[in-house]
């Protein structure tokens, strides 16, 4: 049995113990998160739940995905959802019945909870970053031509693999539309539909979403954060269009050999590109320099171009010879476009 953990208690004799209590305050925008994770830091019994997780993945975000699908499974404010908005809970995080409601909830559904964490992923697959995808394809577009094939590396539901056929709102004003805070002087063609067409789309991942099963989809729902309304009406809506389109969603571990087949598939006098997003991020130092010369040597030998969305992993770029603007971004004290996330 998990006891209810206490905020004033030491932290558990757990290596992910630390990690827990000090990722809390990352989550600035979700007033649940902190204290659960103070609390789990604390509890050496909910600690242990991601013990069962693949080692790359023994992360805040996946214990706080796994309580969140439960308590979107069970669709009720009684118990630990009376503190998730995603579920019509009103509760304060400072309320102090919190601990008792996570150890209890934790002990009813630590099967499921096991079993989430031990063959789940953090999955966002966040398709404001189609914000940023989609006026990149258009400059590839202009320089190459204007029918494209894209393969989207690590695309959980595949959703932007859809990113012709959602509405982007650059500069405000466009009802339904992508939101995106431009910063600069981005010219008034960001806004314009796209200049290309997508003769072909593919994604890959080694835990696919079937965007046509509502279970399945619950788990992208759960890796929200329980108060983030606005985001869970962009997937509702991007779920919608993708599930019109049906792209093809392949489920494999050697993701680049599905690309080198789909290459060799491509109709000719199409532009291959790939696109991947917070996904690079979970590679280990050795796997990620594989991969990345698996990509140049199709880059030089295919035509293939590479789009990659993501963050310096274990701080070292992808592509050493091209250096990342650190010009502050404005109204974003202490940070650059080089360490920015979407």
């Amino acid at each position: 049995m998990i006891a209810a953990p206490s905020f004033g208690a030491p932290l558990a004799d757990h290596p992910l113990a630390a990690l827990l209590d000090s990722t809390g305050p990352a989550f600035a925008d979700e007033p649940l998160y902190p204290p659960l994770c103070r609390l789990i830091a604390r509890s050496p019994g909910l600690l242990a739940l991601l013990d069962a997780a693949p080692p790359t993945q023994r992360l805040p975000n996946l214990i706080l995905a796994a309580l969140h699908h439960q308590v979107l499974q069970a669709g009720s404010t009684e118990g630990l959802g009376g503190w998730y908005a995603s579920v019509g809970g009103t509760r304060s995080p400072d309320d102090p019945a919190l601990p008792a409601a996570v150890a209890d909830f934790a002990n009813r559904h630590g099967q499921a909870l096991q079993q989430l964490i031990a063959t789940r992923r953090t999955q966002t697959n966040e398709v404001g970053r189609c914000t940023v995808l989609k006026p990149a394809l258009d400059e590839i577009a202009r320089h190459h031509g204007p029918r494209l094939a894209l393969f989207d590396f690590g695309c959980s539901a595949g959703l932007n693999l859809a990113v012709d056929r959602y509405r982007y709102d650059y500069y405000g004003g466009a009802s339904g539309g992508l939101p995106c805070r431009v910063v600069g002087n981005a010219p008034e063609a960001l806004a314009a539909p796209p200049s290309w067409t997508l003769a072909a789309r593919c994604g890959v991942d080694q835990a696919t979403i079937d965007v046509q099963d509502d279970g399945a989809l619950r788990w992208l729902m759960a890796c929200l954060w329980p108060s983030d309304a606005p985001r869970r009406e962009r997937l509702a809506m991007a779920v919608a269009d993708t599930r019109a389109l049906r792209p093809a969603v392949i489920q494999a571990e050697d993701g680049l050999a599905v690309l080198e087949s789909w290459l060799d598939e491509l109709p000719a006098g199409v532009v291959p590109v790939l696109f991947n997003s917070w996904v690079l991020f979970y590679f280990a130092p050795a796997d990620l320099a594989a991969h990345v010369a698996r990509v140049r040597r199709l880059i030089q030998q295919r035509g293939l171009l590479w789009l990659s969305a993501e963050g310096a992993p274990h701080n070292q770029p992808l592509a050493p010879e091209l250096a990342l603007p650190t010009t502050p971004v404005p109204g974003e004290p202490g940070t650059s476009p080089g360490n920015q996330t979407f």
